[in-house]
């Protein structure tokens, strides 16, 4: 008896970027916001304005955010610092995998644009 083969998944591909990059360019790319209650919150949409910005949820909360490398939030989604993803905005199980993957580290690593393809 020959025994057919199971296709199987190749693994997670590993994600890592830079470690200190400006908030803008963090949350154009995993399009998500952890709240200071540790709620994960997906993004709808960021209009920047200069060195502020302002970001809108799927749950309909919207919020003026200033850009900074060591925020609150931009060391929560380095350190994937979360309690729960927000019931409301539906942040699919992927994507919270897809976070949780990722890594980051000083020396190596990709650097990220900021939205709109503008340096920082």
């Amino acid at each position: 008896m020959s025994q057919i083969p199971v296709p199987t998944r190749p693994a997670p591909k590993k994600r890592t970027y830079r470690k200190n990059q400006p908030l803008f360019a963090l949350i154009g790319k995993m399009k998500l916001w952890p709240s200071r209650r540790g709620i994960l919150h997906g993004i709808r949409s960021m209009e920047v304005n200069g060195d502020h910005a302002l970001v809108s949820t799927h749950c309909g909360k919207t919020f003026l955010v200033r850009n900074s490398r060591t925020s609150r939030a931009s060391r929560w989604l380095r350190n994937k610092q979360y309690v729960a993803p927000c019931p409301q905005c539906a942040v699919p199980e992927w994507k919270v995998q897809k976070y949780r993957g990722t890594t980051f580290r000083k020396k190596s690593g990709a650097v990220l644009r900021p939205e709109g393809g503008a340096e920082a």
